[in-house]
């Protein structure tokens, strides 16, 4: 997500401490109450809800009943020895495949002590790797393409574990082996441990966050709602026409993630959250395992759309992410060319704002302020929850729990909008105010 493009990082912010008693009371809980909270409560969550779906038929009321205690009691999956497997497995051939497979290199935006991270691109040749090896896996034999839904409680908790400990390891790591200059502590070991140490944590030379945003959340959701579908294919004799829609428009949405994978790497995930349980549990679990809710109810609820209704959720959701797109490429062909593109096939407006990075050297970066950027400074949030709203509409209206998706994302890009404005004055200043002054709406034209 996100994630994306986005990953799957949980909602909250870091506000700057101002020294009054309101300001200081909004710190402690955005700084301790909040990402402990979170940190306690999501690995449930995302269980719970995998039950709830799975036997109480997605409806959020009988899971709050005793009905539900019970079942969580009953159905409360285990780490087993074919999902520690599959997830060992799963991780390790994504590393090798972004180490082994072709790639040009790629420099990211400078960091605030002045690195210039790398990266390689060959997440498309990736994808297509994975699930090529996937379904030839599937088809000689070895596993039905369904396995995924088949044992997904099993691969939640052993994910929910599996993260827990990496982060672990990321905590240990940024405090006694950071990677680069931009790393430290808050003070606060909670909030340390939640939003990271690190902001761009190496291992033999891996980066951690293309492996673990890019190739393993984003990979596995896009292998889990092709599970979905074939489970649905198993039980049904066909793939219905609201599944078909669900899961061709994430499809679409995470090939085009990785077409774009380039652009990413300059989003706020990247270049400004740190590499915690926020942003490492998020895309390792959160993402699998609470993106594709719609799909997951569907595999049991088929809704009858009419081929009318299909087409036009369908054209929604690929307009969404066709402007999506665009939106992101508009900016980075404006960087790529130092201002010399044309927006709308007109001459791109500019504002060049100037900032310093922490080993006090100057830069410049391009603020855009015509074309998709002109009509709101986060524009690009408004077609990603579109597509996000189109696959859910899919499954009808039998229950909440296919727009949970939907409703949790307008949290997180309202969130996220705030946070990258907060950011962007501390970084730009005058220029930010200036930029502000000229791109009046944050997300919504005219509205918000």
């Amino acid at each position: 997500m996100s994630p994306a493009g986005r990953s799957g990082a949980l909602p909250t912010s870091i506000p700057t401490w101002v020294g009054d008693r309101r300001s200081r009371t909004v710190t402690v809980f955005r700084r301790t109450v909040a990402p402990l909270a979170l940190i306690i409560s999501t690995p449930p969550a995302v269980i719970a809800l995998w039950i709830d779906i799975t036997y109480l038929g997605g409806s959020l009321r009988r899971l709050a009943t005793a009905e539900g205690v019970a079942a969580v009691r009953q159905h409360f999956p285990r780490p087993t020895a074919f999902a520690v497997a599959a997830v060992t497995i799963f991780v390790l051939f994504e590393a090798a495949l972004l180490v082994l497979l072709p790639a040009r290199q790629h420099e990211g935006p400078l960091t605030p002590s002045g690195v210039r991270p790398r990266y390689r691109l060959n997440g498309l040749p990736a994808w297509l790797v994975t699930h090529a090896t996937f379904f030839a896996a599937a088809g000689l034999g070895w596993f039905p393409p369904s396995v995924l839904y088949d044992h997904f409680g099993d691969l939640v908790v052993t994910l929910c574990l599996f993260a827990l400990a990496f982060c672990v390891l990321l905590y240990v790591k940024g405090r006694f082996a950071p990677s680069t200059p931009d790393a430290g502590s808050s003070g606060n070991p909670i909030m340390d441990f939640f939003w990271g140490l690190e902001l761009h944590p190496t291992v033999l030379g891996l980066n951690l966050k293309q492996l673990v945003n890019c190739r393993v959340g984003m990979m596995g959701w896009s292998l889990t709602v092709l599970s979905f579908a074939a489970r649905q294919y198993e039980d049904l004799g066909r793939v219905s026409a609201s599944m078909a829609v669900c899961v061709t428009l994430q499809i679409v949405y995470i090939l085009k993630f990785f077409h774009w994978e380039r652009g990413y790497f300059a989003s706020l995930d990247i270049t400004h959250d740190r590499f915690g349980y926020y942003l490492c549990w998020g895309v390792t679990v959160w993402v699998p395992a609470f993106y594709t809710t719609a799909a997951q109810y569907l595999v049991k609820h088929p809704v009858g759309l009419r081929p009318a209704v299909a087409a036009a959720l369908l054209v929604l959701g690929l307009a969404a992410i066709a402007v999506n797109y665009e939106t992101d490429a508009q900016r980075q062909r404006v960087r790529e060319t130092g201002g010399a593109a044309l927006v709308w096939r007109r001459p791109a407006r500019l504002i060049r704002a100037e900032y310093r990075t922490g080993d006090g050297v100057a830069h410049q970066s391009l603020l855009l302020v015509s074309g998709w950027w002109g009509l709101a400074r986060h524009f690009h949030y408004v077609p990603e929850f579109i597509v996000a709203l189109s696959w859910s509409l899919a499954a009808g209206f039998g229950s909440i729990v296919p727009y949970l998706y939907p409703i949790f994302l307008a949290v997180l890009l309202v969130d996220r909008a705030g946070r990258d404005d907060l950011r962007c004055a501390t970084k730009y200043g005058r220029f930010w105010e200036e930029y502000r002054n000229a791109v009046r709406w944050r997300i919504v034209p005219f509205v918000y």
